[in-house]
């Protein structure tokens, strides 16, 4: 274990000087030249934020560290060895930094190839919190279910501003932590403001410390950051205390925001009195007083001040002579393809994952299954060949999940491998996210789709990280969404609502029609190294139609394949989910010819099969649960149109839901649903064109 550490002897406080002015040297430039000569766009700065910061980085010292930060974070980048020009490149939008230009320059990201991860952070308050604890989590599995000694002395430290304590990633994170009592230290720079904002509106009292005190696992810190000693001691103390395993902590220095939220932020709602304090209460000079004379000498301190500025100098004159980032690259990495070099950081890719081999064509057995059975089939096949498959979300343990689809899981895998989660969507997105960057395959459960939305900000971020990371990150993960009309509907549980998914960078969308596609699809998604979003159809989980012979432990679906249902010469129908069942039972009753396309999967979606087919029929009807408006079944129409207008004998035509919610009643539901008699009309309306 690691031992505390004693902070008067350790500590090498002309490093923490070195480091403090040049974070406040490149915060000098950029206000003074860079950002009035539009060198740099989006500036924000660390001025009175840097000695906590520092310090802390200085107590990070094993290698699986991860460090979970925001916008303000950029003198802990540079004591973990940020480089000043990639710093200032950054923000500059030039090649190379953390994003080769692609986001903003503060939201930093490090592999931690040589020493700590910093996790990519986001431009969104409280989006770093819930991906920390997934990295905790990790930890633990790693060190207790897989063994391995190296993960022994790890912490997941997350640093936050007083105004992310109101955030749902912060309170989710917090339940995670002190629930699971992981070694998690949350660090909370209490600057007074949330841009302008007052720390009163954010908790009650403006100190989150004081509200926590009956938090059952979580130790409490509460101090002054700007004071070194008192800094010091109160850093050490607590990442001490998260690293001998005693369970999570809180620490919340107080700090003064010299500048603005953003350099555009010229503080107007501060009064001269507060801004006169916080000035005084300058970190910068805290430290110099401190150290002056009894560590360094005045002509020291003043050498230090000037080979920084040099240093700043220089480092922008560099940075701005850079190449701007190769605009022919810039859609690279929005999802990885086989061939692609890989990720830094992030999935089973990365861990160098030996998957058994795979076939499209399948092994039938006898019986006939349903998709829930197929599913949890598929997930114990999985989690017995790779041990580095974790199954969970809410329920998904002794009760075997809302649906029966992890039934037995967590009794033939344990509690660590299967388990439940506390009742926060963003939560178990967000512990995906990490779970994910530490190695692990996540395999997430959201009951329904409608359930998926306080999720929506971890979601969009997660299929985002290896673009904006320009593939130094990515979270490769599952994530099971049951959804759509079952014997009722309603507008809780019944939503479809795929093309959100769909329209979300960098994520796969999973749809499948029947069992068999259901195994096929789900075992893809588990050894993709992109992150995927797996529909469950409700009606489909246990009907005749869906129900499959099992096809076997290697049998594989890929994604971007359609399926063809009916072979015909007078129009194509493009449906998937439950649809199939009724555009088949349709074509059954009526004498036109139609080619059923069942997509499969929606994104990608096979637009050769679609195209070949439309090409043949020169008709197309698109069908689908979602509504009408901007469904995905717009997309399909689009292209078609676009690209085979010539080859179209009538409009492509979409049936749909019409733009209302599910309705609960009934007879309701199956009037607004695309029946039997509304396709067989439809088609022949397209036929007579």
């Amino acid at each position: 274990m690691a031992k505390k550490k004693d902070a008067k002897k350790k500590i090498d406080w002309l490093q923490v000087a070195d480091t403090l002015l040049l974070s406040r040297a490149i915060d000098d430039l950029e206000e003074s030249e860079l950002v009035p000569d539009k060198k740099i766009l989006y500036q924000f700065s660390a001025r009175g934020h840097e000695l906590g910061q520092i310090l802390l980085g200085m107590q990070l010292d094993q290698p699986n560290d991860a460090a979970s930060a925001y916008y303000r974070s950029r003198p802990l980048m540079l004591t973990l060895g940020l480089d000043a020009e990639d710093a200032i490149a950054s923000g500059m939008a030039k090649s190379g930094g953390y994003s080769d230009g692609r986001d903003i320059g503060v939201v930093c990201n490090k592999p931690g190839n040589e020493g700590v991860t910093v996790l990519p952070m986001a431009g969104d308050v409280g989006s770093q919190y819930t991906p920390a604890a997934g990295w905790a989590q990790a930890v633990e599995y790693r060190k207790n279910v897989l063994e391995e000694d190296e993960y022994s002395d790890a912490i997941s430290v997350i640093l936050g501003g007083d105004g992310s304590v109101a955030t749902n990633g912060f309170w989710s994170c917090l339940t995670m932590a002190t629930t699971l009592n992981l070694p998690v230290l949350f660090y909370i720079e209490d600057n007074g403001y949330g841009i302008s904002v007052t720390s009163d509106m954010q908790t009650p009292g403006a100190n989150i410390a004081n509200n926590l005190y009956s938090f059952k696992n979580l130790r409490i810190f509460d101090g002054d950051g700007t004071d070194p000693e008192e800094a010091l001691s109160l850093i050490t103390e607590a990442t001490g205390y998260t690293r001998e395993r005693k369970g999570p902590a809180l620490l919340r220095l107080t700090v003064p925001r010299l500048n603005g939220h953003s350099y555009q932020d010229n503080q107007a709602y501060k009064d001269d009195d507060l801004l006169n304090k916080e000035k005084k209460n300058d970190p910068l000079k805290t430290l110099k007083k401190y150290m002056v004379p009894k560590v360094i000498s005045e002509k020291k301190w003043k050498e230090l001040e000037e080979k920084n500025r040099e240093i700043a100098k220089k480092a922008a004159e560099d940075a701005w002579n850079r190449p701007d980032p190769d605009k022919n690259r810039v859609t690279k990495y929005a999802l990885y393809e086989n061939g692609d070099e890989l990720q830094e950081v992030g999935g089973l890719y990365k861990e160098r994952f030996d998957f058994p081999d795979s076939t499209e064509e399948p092994s039938p057995e006898k019986q006939r299954i349903n998709i829930v059975e197929g599913v949890r089939r598929t997930m114990e096949h999985e989690l017995n060949i790779n041990d580095k498959v974790v199954v969970f979300g809410e329920d998904v343990g002794a009760k075997g999940g809302v649906h029966a689809a992890t039934m037995g899981l967590q009794t033939k895998f344990g509690g660590d491998r299967v388990f439940d989660t506390s009742l926060s969507e963003e939560g178990i997105i967000g512990r995906a996210v990490g779970l994910a960057y530490a190695g692990l395959m996540p395999v997430a459960e959201i009951q329904f789709r409608k359930y998926a939305d306080p999720a929506t900000e971890q979601l969009k971020n997660t299929g985002t990280i290896r673009w904006r990371t320009a593939n130094k990150f990515a979270a490769p993960m599952v994530v099971r969404m049951p959804g759509g009309f079952a014997k009722c509907g309603d507008p809780w549980h019944s939503e479809s609502n795929e093309v959100f998914f769909a329209h979300m960078i960098g994520w796969q969308v999973a749809y499948p029609s029947n069992a068999q596609d259901a195994v096929g699809l789900l075992r893809s998604a588990m050894r993709s190294n992109n992150p995927t979003i797996f529909f469950e159809h409700r009606n489909l989980l246990d009907s005749k139609y869906a129900r499959r012979p099992y096809p076997g432990d290697d049998f594989v679906v890929p994604f971007g394949k359609a399926n063809k249902l009916q072979e015909g010469e007078d129009i194509t129908i493009v449906t998937w989910g439950a649809m199939c069942e009724r555009v088949e039972a349709a074509a059954e009753k009526s004498d036109i010819s139609m080619e059923i396309i069942d997509l499969r999967t929606i994104s990608p979606w096979d637009k050769e099969s679609v195209f070949e087919s439309v090409k043949k029929t020169n008709r197309c009807l698109v069908v689908h649960e979602d509504s009408q408006t901007a469904g995905f079944g717009a997309e399909i129409g689009a292209a078609i149109s676009n690209e085979l207008f010539r080859y179209l004998d009538a409009p492509v035509q979409r049936l749909t839901m019409p733009d209302i919610p599910m309705p609960y009643n009934v007879g309701l539901m199956n009037s607004v649903l695309p029946s039997e008699e509304k396709i067989i009309e439809k088609i022949e309306e397209i036929s007579r064109y």
